[in-house]
């Protein structure tokens, strides 16, 4: 299974090894502002970060806030692939080409430098209903993965909002041809990317509200799934919620997992995983149980058994901290690892498990 795993992790040979930045000004119009970042040295740099984020953890419910956009609205155009792979697969080029979908659009409350990130996108897989959830791909996921799965929970009287996240397809800019922004070792900008994709996930809630949902749920995969745990800590409209891969601290998949390994050795003799974990404490899902546990909610947890990206151990000690809180929730372990559970079988494993989850959490 190590050897599978590493197969299919080495099928994108187009990652980029990016040295140690900082980004303070990614924090200049964040909450939670205490003064601007003074000096320029590393220590100095370090220790603001490491200020930030404890104010960011201790008021959380004000760096999460936004203002609901004015701007929703639905816009039909041909489906892409928006491949990140060195050399796009033809095959999935022409599966899709000449058909067409809807997807919401709007101004995301978090402002970036780039216009293509600016404007969130969600395909929407409507159904008449009151339940609807929010999909979160994984890193570096296409425009067509789990595609299938929102046509499932269509089938069972689920509307999916599946959301393309901070630096992903359409939003990916033209100067990156993976979703780097996303996660990288800009300190500042992984943060902010987070901070983004928490509350556009939160504004796809408000849409499906307005549209007559009133039973919401959300489903994240990988890092997908670290924006739908901080999201439904900070949100009590989220009541069942799936997460596909659990880890406890973001450094700590960064620093250790396979599919980061590149971020790692740009990071490496510049800060240390200590202190790394301390600068992005704010967006490390172990710091938020206290918060998830303000209101009811189902929540499953999917982990494998063989992952080498979000580690077993830490996909354990999540479980662990379900139950040190008393939160309903189920624990599912495939016999796979982080890549191949997009493959045959382990993908309809994973798809049984999150459908099955979804069709019953409500009731």
């Amino acid at each position: 299974m190590n050897e599978w795993e590493t197969r299919l992790a080495k099928v994108d040979n187009n990652r980029v090894v990016r040295s140690l930045e900082w980004g303070p000004e990614w924090t200049e119009k964040w909450p939670c502002q205490n003064g601007a970042c003074a000096g320029r040295s590393s220590r100095e740099l370090l220790e603001y970060f490491i200020r930030f984020n404890r104010r960011i953890v201790e008021n959380s419910d004000e760096f999460y806030s936004y203002r609901t956009p004015t701007d929703f609205r639905l816009e039909r155009r041909e489906v892409q692939v928006f491949s990140t792979r060195g050399v796009p697969e033809p095959h999935l080029e022409k599966k899709v080409r000449g058909t067409y979908s809807d997807f919401l659009r709007f101004t995301s409350p978090v402002a970036t430098p780039f216009p293509e990130n600016n404007l969130v996108n969600a395909r929407w897989f409507p159904v008449r209903g009151r339940r609807a959830v929010v999909l979160l791909p994984h890193w570096n996921s296409d425009a067509l993965n789990y595609n299938s799965l929102c046509r499932v929970l269509n089938w069972l009287g689920i509307a999916v909002l599946r959301l393309s996240m901070p630096y992903h397809d359409i939003r990916k800019p033209a100067e990156i041809q993976r979703a780097d922004y996303a996660v990288s070792a800009n300190i500042g900008r992984t943060l902010d990317a987070v901070r983004q994709g928490v509350i556009d996930v939160r504004c796809c809630l408000d849409w499906l509200e307005a549209q007559g949902y009133n039973r919401l749920g959300i489903v994240g995969t990988s890092l997908g799934s670290c924006y739908a745990f901080i999201a439904a800590a900070h949100d009590p409209r989220i009541r069942v919620a799936a997460f596909n891969h659990a880890s406890t601290y973001f450094a700590d998949v960064v620093w250790h997992g396979q599919s980061t390994s590149h971020i790692r050795n740009g990071l490496h003799g510049s800060i240390g995983l200590d202190d790394l974990r301390r600068v992005w404490l704010g967006i490390s899902p172990m710091v938020y149980f206290e918060k998830f546990s303000r209101w009811p909610r189902s929540s499953l947890v999917v982990y494998a058994k063989y992952d080498m990206t979000f580690l077993p151990e830490w996909s354990e000690q999540v479980v662990r901290e379900f139950e040190r809180h008393n939160l309903p929730h189920k624990a599912v372990v495939l016999p796979c690892g982080h890549y191949t559970i997009g493959e045959t079988p382990f993908k309809y494993m994973d798809g049984w498990q999150l459908a099955s989850f979804m069709r019953t959490a409500w009731e």
